[in-house]
């Protein structure tokens, strides 16, 4: 999506960070992924795409300690994260409860804008900007939240390529839950309605579609580009997060004080047998 070699790295770092992050832990220790083509590619931008990682690696606390590399057709990166976190504080992908309500932490549509970047039908360069802050924030809440606000949280994950639709039905896996979901609450990112409105739809949301939509009650009701967006294919997207809705405020304030700034309460879980219900406000 992004020209800049050290913008791209930081976001593949940012990704691949994500998970230890989504479970409440700290990344310790990192080693780089790579795929680069040396005959079609100088060096010098490979440097910059690990510089970018590397930096990404050292705000989050941990330490790079080399990697592996292949020849390659086209330039690849990522990491291999581990990290830590305590026994009793792990935070799972289930265990949400009826009555909780769900955050989101980063706007969605990164997908729209970066298959915008690539049809080069961008007009307002907010959207590459905004995308390519949010991509590259990392999801660092754990051990920056207060250590009440973490013990709140009934589980968590991030939302990468299945969308918010995949990555919400995940939370859902254990059974006896649905979840309510406002489709005017969702954070977007600047722009990318209009985009996607003029057909700059990726072939991965068209996938996550044609997958999720089946547990999707009544997505006929509500406006068709809008529903795009919850199955918009994601890259290093925010934190789904589910607490108590007494304290849901609270949580937000705070998080939104650690320069989440599009944070928002988006959700709500209710008994049920695991499906999606969109409404128009939670």
């Amino acid at each position: 999506m992004v020209d800049d070699p050290s913008a791209w790295g930081a976001i593949a770092a940012a990704n691949s960070l994500s998970d230890v992050f989504a479970m409440g832990g700290a990344p310790l220790v990192a080693l780089n992924i790579v795929g680069f083509p040396t005959k079609s590619l100088d060096l010098s931008v490979l440097e910059a795409v690990l510089a970018g990682g590397n930096k990404k690696v050292r705000e989050a606390g941990a330490f790079l300690l080399g990697g592996h590399s292949v020849e390659d057709k086209e330039p690849k990166y990522g990491l291999v994260v581990y990290g830590e976190v305590a026994m009793g504080s792990i935070w799972q992908v289930t265990g949400a409860e009826p009555g909780d309500v769900l955050l989101l932490t980063k706007p969605l549509g990164t997908g729209v804008a970066a298959t915008a970047v690539k049809a080069d039908m961008i007009e307002d360069e907010r959207t590459v900007a905004e995308a390519v802050r949010w991509m590259t924030t990392l999801n660092n809440l754990p051990g920056r939240l207060d250590p009440e606000i973490m013990a709140l949280v009934h589980s968590c994950t991030d939302v990468t390529g299945f969308g918010l639709a995949g990555h919400a039905l995940d939370m859902l896996s254990s059974g006896g839950l649905d979840l309510v979901l406002g489709i005017h609450d969702l954070p977007l990112i600047h722009g990318v309605l209009d985009l996607a409105g003029s057909g700059l739809i990726p072939a991965g949301t068209y996938n996550n579609r044609i997958e999720y939509e089946g547990r999707v009650r009544d997505p006929k009701r509500h406006d068709e580009i809008l529903m795009d967006m919850i199955f918009d294919a994601q890259t290093s997207g925010g934190l789904l997060l589910a607490l108590p809705e007494n304290e849901a405020i609270l949580t937000l304030n705070q998080i939104r004080g650690l320069g989440f700034d599009a944070a928002a309460i988006v959700g709500r879980f209710k008994k049920g047998k695991g499906d999606l219900e969109i409404v128009d406000n939670i």
